[in-house]
């Protein structure tokens, strides 16, 4: 007893695969679930070299951990989370720390990192991003919490992360529900460029009419280029995979999309924070759309447009669709670090996002070669307000930009959705504005509902009462 390392509660598949991973780097690990079964397949999938226990009873999982223990909740977030902190609580003491390693959303962290400060006990709120698979063999991790306690974590959380350049892709991120935080953004880019992904996919099919061999060879390609991605990556093996029958399975999959919410969280939040997120928003809006397909079905036989037919050059059109998919995943990653620069601020995080870019990329899925060029730019410049007025990422947008404008183009005169797209290139194009037509609004606001206006070529608040103004 009192003689274990780590205790993971919950033992589906990433709580279980979690935990192998610990016991794999030789820490003694124990494991809680309310069901047996779990309990039982966790010990028979354990090695002879793993220190391994499992048990349904919350008192003898408690008293395996050496002191202060370190335990690990993987359960549904929401009650769930304050069930298995309501079970545990008994047999704590001060100093003990619980780890949240679900997809909460940060409020509910927040709540209880001070519910549990009044008892002794550090709570942390953390990320955990790579499946089942990166739990297993190394995820990116994002905790926050108490950034002493974090210690007693740091050497199992950065033996078991994945690796890259010998870097562990996990660091102690900023305090209170900082690290859901992170990861709740995270969702929120892995959202937009999932979408954009998609959009890029339909316009080769559907408005390029490309086979369905030259789109798979066209993303594995380009996983070799600066594209070189996760989520490209998977794509080309999604679009590679055969049915029972031989023919391809991305064919038979339905286009109702599903969600668990984190993607709205983001949007939702930078509203609160007055941050534009124009493509993690169109991606929301998308997945939300996906679930019409009754009335898009009905929709399709009496909303018509009949495109006309253009020549089009293979080679060409492949290559402005890589240069309109990398500028967009540039610019929703530009939109996600923005966010979090803002909210840092706004709820005294203290983020770091050299570090957050540096433990994005390995082992989450969007893990991408680009990350080390943001690494880089805020290495340069840790008060980078948008990774858009780097010199470096300012080139690479703008290089790219006659690609996104022609395949835009392309788009709307296909009448294709590509709702991802555009907003990426509205997001660019407002944001290198010097001046936007929102004088207008402000003038109208000020008519309609005396709400006053600044002028700019004097200070102070002014009101007009306008010519021939009507109610």
């Amino acid at each position: 007893m009192n003689t274990f390392d780590f205790g993971i509660v919950g033992l589906g598949v990433m709580g279980r695969n979690l935990l192998l991973n610990i016991a794999d780097q030789n820490f003694a690990a124990a494991g809680l679930d309310l069901d047996l079964e779990k309990v039982q397949s966790l010990k028979n999938e354990a090695d002879t070299k793993h220190t391994i226990e499992a048990t349904t009873d919350a008192q003898e999982f408690v008293q395996h951990l050496q002191r202060p223990r370190a335990i690990m909740l993987l359960v549904p977030a929401g009650k769930p989370v304050d069930s298995a902190i309501q079970s545990l609580l008994p047999y704590l003491e001060q100093g003990d720390i619980l780890i949240d390693g679900g997809n909460t959303y940060f409020t509910d962290t927040d709540r209880r990192f001070l519910e549990l400060s009044a008892k002794g006990i550090h709570f942390f709120g953390m990320g955990i991003s790579g499946g089942e698979k990166g739990a297993r063999f190394g995820p990116s991790m994002m905790p926050g919490g108490d950034k002493k306690a974090y210690e007693r974590l740091r050497p199992i959380f950065e033996a078991i992360a994945a690796k890259v350049q010998g870097e562990p892709c996990v660091e102690y991120l900023g305090n209170g529900s900082a690290g859901n935080y992170v990861k709740m953004v995270h969702n929120g880019i892995e959202y937009g460029i999932m979408q954009l992904i998609s959009e890029i996919y339909d316009l080769m099919k559907r408005g390029y009419n490309l086979d369905e061999d030259t789109i798979e060879k066209t993303f594995l390609n380009w996983n070799q280029t600066e594209l070189k991605s996760y989520l490209i990556e998977i794509t080309g093996h999604i679009l590679k995979e055969k049915d029972h029958d031989g023919l391809r399975l991305i064919n038979k999959i339905s286009d109702w999309a599903k969600s668990k919410g984190t993607g709205k969280w983001t949007s939702q939040n930078a509203m609160d924070l007055h941050t534009p997120l124009p493509t993690i928003d169109a991606a929301v809006t998308m997945r939300d759309m996906s679930k019409y397909k009754p009335e898009r079905i009905l929709a399709a036989s009496k909303l018509i447009w009949n495109s006309k037919d253009t020549a089009v050059n293979n080679a060409e059109a492949i290559s402005s669709l890589k240069d309109a998919l990398y500028f967009s995943i540039l610019i929703t990653y530009a939109q996600g670090l923005s966010m979090l620069k803002t909210a840092s601020k706004e709820y005294n995080y203290e983020l770091d996002l050299q570090t957050i870019t540096k433990i994005w990329r390995g082992g989450c899925i969007i893990r991408a070669d680009a990350l080390e060029d943001f690494r880089k730019a805020f290495a340069a410049d840790p008060n980078l307000p948008n990774i858009l007025l780097d010199s470096d990422i300012a080139s690479k947008v703008n290089e790219r930009q006659t690609g996104i404008r022609d395949i835009i183009q392309f788009a709307v005169q296909k009448g294709l959705p590509s709702a991802a797209l555009m907003n990426s290139l509205a997001y660019f194009d407002a944001y290198r504005s010097e001046n936007l037509p929102t004088n207008l609004i402000q003038a109208q606001r000020d008519y309609f509902g005396a709400h006053t206006y600044e002028r700019i070529d004097t200070s102070g608040i002014f009101h007009t009462q306008w010519n021939d103004q009507k109610i």
